[in-house]
């Protein structure tokens, strides 16, 4: 545990010269299906003013990465600062309490501490018992349920359909609150009112739901684009040379009554307007989010309050030939995450190091001024923020797991794929979970093929890189630590 230690000494010296040295406030707040397509990541057309502004005023990650993409195990991973292996969560509904019912979460620390724990929206997950944690909060959570139809549609024709799966767009000219991620933007604001005039510290945990589908979002939103605008997807086919359940289906976007059921049927027409409609979406949320930044300041909390902003997983949109997440590659691994720390010394100033979602427990618990609990499987980034370009991790690590025949995966699945994400590559095994025999080999070369459309793991002249890979993954993530510092 040494380099616990050493981390912690480093990260304290990061954290005195922040200033944070007052108790300070933590507004978490999550965004479901986001990629990092905003306009502070370099993205040219996204409408994104707020995500920008938050940017600007802290640090933003731009080789940031979940454990496992899809919502709950990335959100129970972050929330537990351990891996999916370790909390044995991989799927959709089992909860991490499980098997480690006397874990304390995240939100559970700071209210240990004397925060006062909220959440409002989509924090765990959005249904099935993985959404629901009462040791997390001090309160009953709000609109932790968003699946009521008249929070996701607003056009009377989709409020006349009675199936989950309505159309996959829409755009009605309607206020922000007529769904549910303006409802929790409302309740979020009428929280800050309550906190600030208690004086209580708190721990604000706000989920919002878009820009997950369906694409639903305000007119004005669909508006701020023109799809004539909105660059088409760089590569439509599977990988070349990958296995077959890398790159199957989750059958999320099939279902809606405007999407056919086989997805190699999608015309270019409904491909531009998804894709508008995912950036319509996101500025919708930005809008929120500029909101809630707002509020902060008129209440004069921005200067007492450690702002947290991420993703939980990335998403395709018909890039490789693949919709929605649920698989290992870069586009669904990789996330935005913003911190904004009163006080910091470099705001502004983005990062290339590698850190994942699981480094926000310590990160956030030691920006607050409280110890790092320990046996966390992620390390405090609060020494990037006083040195973004500090050596840091050598790589990033992620998984996924399928069934052999079925669509989708129940726990872990009958084939483990862990993928490892360097500086040049991305290489992606996977083994049998019963045998641990590595059933394929998936390598990516992102310096010739940053798009990652030719699997290449087979190659004679890349045995060396492969070798090399397999070494990387197999010391795990404490072999990709970075080094201790003076």
């Amino acid at each position: 545990m040494l380099y616990r230690y050493l981390f912690i000494g480093v990260s304290l010296l990061a954290l005195h010269s922040i200033g944070a040295a007052k108790t300070c406030n933590v507004l978490f707040i999550a965004y479901d299906d986001l990629r990092p397509d905003l306009a502070c990541y370099g993205d040219p057309i996204a409408v994104t003013p707020n995500f920008d502004q938050l940017a600007a005023s802290g640090t933003l990650f731009n080789r940031a990465y979940c454990q496992l993409a899809v919502c709950a195990p990335s959100r129970l991973s972050l929330l537990t600062g351990l891996r999916p292996d370790t909390i044995k969560v991989w799927d959709l509904t089992t909860h991490f309490r499980e098997t480690f019912p006397d874990l304390v979460t995240l939100p559970q620390y700071f209210k240990n501490h004397g925060y006062h724990s909220l959440a409002i929206g989509k924090i765990l997950h959005g249904s099935s018992v993985s959404m629901f944690d009462p040791p997390s909060w001090t309160e009953e959570p709000l609109y932790d349920n968003g699946r009521p139809h008249h929070w996701r549609y607003a056009s009377p024709e989709n409020l006349a359909v009675v199936a989950h799966k309505r159309t996959a767009t829409e755009g009605e000219d309607v206020p922000d609150s007529a769904f549910v991620d303006g409802k929790v933007c409302d309740a979020a604001e009428k929280a800050l009112d309550r906190f600030a005039q208690s004086g209580e510290p708190f721990f604000l945990s706000v989920g919002f739901r878009k820009p997950h589908l369906p694409f639903v979002a305000p007119k004005k939103y669909w508006e701020l684009y023109d799809r004539a605008d909105i660059p088409k997807p760089v590569t439509n086919r599977h990988p070349a040379g990958s296995p077959e359940y890398a790159t199957r289906t989750w059958r999320e976007l099939e279902g809606y009554t405007d999407m056919p059921d086989d997805l190699s049927a999608i015309t270019h027409d409904q491909i531009q307007e998804l894709r508008h409609g995912y950036y319509a979406c996101i500025s919708y949320v930005d809008a929120l989010l500029g909101r809630l930044l707002d509020r902060l300041e008129a209440l004069d909390l921005a200067d007492n309050t450690i702002i947290c902003l991420w993703g939980d997983h990335g998403f395709h949109l018909g890039e490789q030939g693949l919709w929605t997440k649920a698989n290992n590659y870069e586009l669904a691994a990789r996330v935005p995450l913003i911190l904004s720390v009163p006080g910091q010394k470099k705001p502004g100033v983005a990062t290339d190091a590698f850190v994942e979602l699981v480094d926000l427990y310590p990160t956030i618990a030691e920006l607050a001024g409280l110890a790092i609990p320990q046996g966390l499987e992620g390390i405090s980034m609060a020494p990037l923020l006083e040195d973004p370009g500090r050596p840091w991790k050598t790589a990033a690590f992620n998984q996924y797991p399928r069934d052999y025949t079925k669509i989708k995966h129940k726990q872990h699945g009958d084939v483990m794929g862990y993928a490892v994400k360097t500086d040049r590559y991305r290489y992606i095994e996977w083994q049998d979970w019963k045998s641990g025999a590595v059933a394929s080999r998936e390598l990516y070369d992102h310096q010739e093929d940053p798009h990652e459309t030719t699997n290449i793991a087979s190659r004679a002249e890349q045995e060396g890189v492969v070798a090399e890979l397999q070494r990387v993954l197999q010391a795990g993530w404490r072999g990709a630590l970075p080094p201790a510092q003076p």
